[in-house]
């Protein structure tokens, strides 16, 4: 069975948040840890993989991700803090 992934990364300073879908939790970890991402991730130093969902679907997926960017920052911040509260990076779940 397929999986689909919402991921939230953030930087370590200023916590900014970049949230995206993906098949390949593992590969974009690695993406993201090696900067062959998007501008975005590099500008702003964000590759902490602090938060994630796993979807059985890429249309549910992408419905929750769509959710997810419309909260205010705050219940970004809580979602992440709630579920991750040492702000550790959770792509080290898939890269051992």
């Amino acid at each position: 069975m397929k999986h689909f992934y919402v991921y939230m990364l953030a930087s370590k300073k200023n916590w900014v948040i970049y949230i995206w879908v993906t098949n390949n939790i593992v590969r974009r970890s690695r993406e993201h840890q090696d900067w062959a991402n998007k501008w975005f991730t590099r500008k702003y130093y964000v590759k902490r993989l602090v938060y994630y969902e796993r979807r059985s679907s890429i249309v549910d997926a992408i419905a929750r991700e769509k959710q997810i960017k419309k909260w205010a920052r705050q219940r970004k911040i809580r979602t992440i803090e709630e579920n991750n509260p040492h702000r550790k990076d959770l792509a080290d779940e898939f890269m051992n």
